[in-house]
């Protein structure tokens, strides 16, 4: 027997011996050159056991010790062949043959699955488990290296459980106790495959298979989501509840660290409802019972995410991380929160509707962040009290303060600047937080009262006005009039407002005919007006 080694692979992991089954491609051929047979011909491989008797006795020595792709020449004398009998038709007897052969697989009826790991994340918080559903990337290919199948060419992942029969039962056990991001080759032998008959299409029958597995998400049907608390203020006064509505930032990612999508990136929150269906499943759990500034890992799997179908740029059946940062909640039926910081003793006068108010304050977010400060600008911020100079929470937040007073004003974007915000000072649907100290109060006037007297009213309060006797009053008159009663301390104008926007609005009132000129017949007080209104009625 002439043994002639014209290919050895740098890589021999394992070499063929007796009992082992063999696939193999050969060209036989007598001295002459004169071709008898090729297994490329029939376009596969020659499978045989090695050792048993079941090929001719040269051939069983000559695979000994064969690697795959590994390349032989072979020389069998007529003893070790078809001896002096032949095959008729094909083979004459005493014929010495040669074999050019390649091995293209080799496995034990004996052997197992192989696994080797070469990557390994240094997390590995899980593994796979009999009937995780798992999501990974392969390279298929035969011993030889041919490639059979790819899920990159793909460009999708193969999902399936695991251990319930949906793999072929190689697979099944290789993909057992893999972390998420690990990397293996799991190396299946045929009766672990497909067997004898292959599958029909790319695998022959007895082959055995390599795949080069990467595992991308990982989990089980009966899993909850998972909360993973990074920061959590030392103060937290307030957790979230089914019905607030929060305001957060996040990364969203699959579990192998691909982002999918990011708030900071559109520079904007995401704003929702909790537990009202809003958002997914899996959100809507995880964003309960969290303060503000609170930083948390929600790991949510599939059946509470985007389930078998996924959306844009999340796969169907991907376990999704959100790592939120909450910037404020509220709910719709807060009200305005008020805490005194300082009251002064003397504290006698009180705010109320009406009043001329002057007051420092500086304003910021739940979570810190300043908007404005009077302080900054050096000057305070004067208002008249209920008159809607001011949001609504501020007019509440203001009420029965008296001078000297601090505290800290908190209110919720309905009774601030609702969803709109103001663009490019403050967010849509953000809670404000008013640090606040009254410097100065007006004391202002009646509601529904611009002008009063501080003393008894003329009878003759028409005449008086009507300075030239003409029997009309006209504008600058009665401008005149009102300022020297008020310069004379006989009467008091509303604080807070602009003096000739006052008086007009208080002779359009009087001017009843709207000729620009008031008459003794259209002039009266608001307390007459009154008592005539309730007279009529």
């Amino acid at each position: 027997l002439g043994v002639e080694r014209r290919f050895v692979p740098e890589s021999c992991p394992r070499a063929v011996r007796p009992g082992d089954f063999v696939r193999y491609h050969y060209l036989g051929a007598f001295p002459d050159g004169t071709r008898f047979d090729s297994s490329y011909d029939r376009g596969s491989t020659f499978n045989v056991f090695v050792g048993k008797g079941q090929l001719i006795a040269g051939m069983d020595k000559a695979l000994v010790g064969m690697c795959v792709n590994e390349r032989r020449f072979v020389k069998i004398p007529p003893k070790l062949a078809y001896g002096s009998e032949g095959v008729p038709g094909v083979i004459p007897p005493n014929a010495v043959l040669h074999f050019d052969v390649l091995l293209i697989d080799l496995w034990n009826s004996e052997d197992e699955v192989q696994i080797q790991t070469y990557f390994k994340p240094e997390k590995c918080p899980r593994t796979v488990q009999v009937s995780d559903f798992v999501r990974y990337h392969y390279n298929g290919t035969f011993l030889d290296g041919t490639l059979f199948d790819s899920s990159h060419n793909r460009m999708r992942t193969y999902d399936t459980y695991v251990g319930i029969g949906w793999l072929i039962p190689g697979m099944d056990q290789g993909l057992l106790g893999m972390c998420v991001g690990e990397k293996r080759i799991i190396t299946i032998p045929p009766f672990l495959a497909y067997g004898e008959e292959g599958d029909g299409k790319e695998i022959p029958g007895q082959a055995s298979l390599v795949f080069d597995v990467v595992l991308l998400d990982l989990h089980n049907p009966k899993d909850g989501i998972v909360i993973e608390n990074q920061v959590v203020p030392e103060s937290c006064e307030r957790r979230s509840q089914a019905g607030d509505f929060v305001r957060y930032h996040y990364n969203g990612t699959l579990l192998d660290g691909t982002l999918f999508d990011s708030s900071y990136s559109r520079n904007h929150t995401y704003d929702t409802y909790v537990g009202k269906g809003y958002v997914i499943a899996g959100m809507d759990e995880g964003l309960l019972g969290v303060c503000t500034g609170e930083k948390r890992r929600i790991i949510i799997p599939p059946h509470l995410g985007y389930g078998e179908e996924g959306r844009g740029k999340i796969p169907g059946s991907a376990v999704l991380i959100f790592d939120i940062h909450v910037v404020d909640f509220h709910n719709p039926s807060d009200s305005v929160g008020i805490t005194v910081n300082y009251r002064p003793s003397n504290c006698t006068v009180l705010s109320k509707k009406g009043d001329y108010l002057k007051y420092h304050y500086n304003a910021s977010l739940l979570d810190g962040t300043l908007l404005d400060s009077t302080h900054s600008l050096g000057k305070t911020y004067n208002i008249v009290l209920g008159s809607g100079q001011v949001v609504l929470g501020m007019d509440m937040g203001l009420q029965d303060m008296c001078v000297g007073e601090r505290r800290t004003v908190v209110i919720p974007p309905h009774l601030g600047y609702g969803e709109d915000g103001v663009e490019g000072e403050v967010p849509g649907s953000a809670v404000l937080v008013f640090d606040i100290e009254l410097l100065e109060l007006v004391s202002g006037l009646p509601e529904g009262y611009m002008f009063v007297w501080n003393g008894e009213v003329s009878p003759n309060l028409f005449e008086e006005i009507d300075q030239n006797h003409d029997g009309e009053v006209l504008l600058e008159e009665f401008s005149e009039y009102i300022q020297a009663q008020v310069d004379s301390g006989k009467g008091k104008l509303a604080p807070g407002f602009d003096f000739e926007k006052i008086v007009k609005n208080m002779f359009t009132n009087q001017d009843r005919d709207g000729n620009g000129k008031v008459t003794a017949e259209e002039f009266k007080l608001k307390d007459q007006e009154a008592k005539e209104e309730h007279d009529e009625l």
